[in-house]
């Protein structure tokens, strides 16, 4: 079997330091904590911006200088840069940080297929969002991390490689728990995988307390997982633990060990993606 890919998300839209003292906020923190992730075997980081007061932001500079400081000690880590909406409806927003270029320009880029709701918050997606999104990354040569929370959303990324507007290989995070789509159960599981375009590669990552049986599920079936303070800012269940990034990567590193799975180097990664060694 070929190794994991192993998919750190550290800083999210919604989470805070009131919330969370090790949530990484600052450019710094951000570079800090996605360093010592990668040594411990980190290979693609899914980034989220945040400005001088700590809120998201789309901003390409902020962008920039997050990239910047990662490459500098881990040029082959996958950078994948977030084009949510939740914060920021509009294209021009939403793509700037598709515009970096040279040694800032991102890898991948993520591409949630659909709208929906969280527990207190909408995330709107527009049909034609997604498209135009899909497009300039393809313009770019930048792929796209395919975020998709039900079956819904598997047959629209099918419906799209189908109109050549993304191109294989195609890279799923399927995300569960989720109040309002797909739990993580091996049933809701099942149906989606099923569903995906032949020879996908794909990582399951769990909201809230699903995060360990999410990550169990992608280290038996998939081909990895997702974990990250985004996700979930505790390690246990009770929420009696809070947790850091590094003791996710670890953790869910020794979770593999324990089912036989090794985990892949950014090397491999990026060849399972199609994507070019960086440098």
């Amino acid at each position: 079997m070929t190794g994991l890919i192993l998919n750190l998300a550290p800083t999210g839209m919604v989470p805070t330091q009131d919330m969370s003292p090790h949530v990484p906020i600052t450019p710094d923190e951000i570079i800090s904590d996605c360093r010592k992730c990668a040594d411990l075997g980190a290979t693609i980081l899914h980034l989220h911006a945040r400005d001088e007061e700590g809120a998201p932001t789309y901003r390409k500079d902020v962008y920039a200088r997050i990239i910047a400081g990662i490459r500098e000690t881990h040029p082959d880590v996958v950078i994948c840069v977030s084009l949510s909406g939740r914060n920021f409806p509009g294209f021009a927003e939403r793509s700037e940080p598709l515009f970096l270029s040279g040694d800032l320009k991102p890898d991948m880029a993520s591409l949630t297929l659909s709208s929906m709701n969280f527990a207190r918050t909408e995330s709107v997606n527009s049909p034609e969002m997604v498209r135009r999104l899909a497009e300039t990354m393809a313009e770019r040569g930048i792929r796209p991390e395919l975020e998709v929370f039900d079956t819904g959303m598997i047959n629209y990324a099918q419906y799209l490689a189908d109109k050549g507007v993304i191109a294989a290989p195609h890279c799923f995070n399927i995300l569960l728990g989720n109040v309002a789509t797909a739990q993580a159960t091996p049933l809701h599981l099942g149906v989606m995988t099923s569903a995906l375009p032949a020879g996908s590669l794909w990582c399951a990552g769990g909201i809230g307390a699903s995060q360990i049986a999410a990550n169990s599920l992608g280290l038996l079936f998939g081909n990895g997982v997702r974990v990250g303070l985004e996700d979930y800012l505790w390690l246990d269940a009770a929420r009696t633990r809070p947790a850091t990034n590094s003791q996710m990567v670890t953790r869910v590193r020794e979770l593999a060990g324990m089912f036989e799975r090794t985990f892949a180097d950014c090397r491999q990664v990026r060849s399972m993606l199609g994507l070019r060694p960086h440098g």
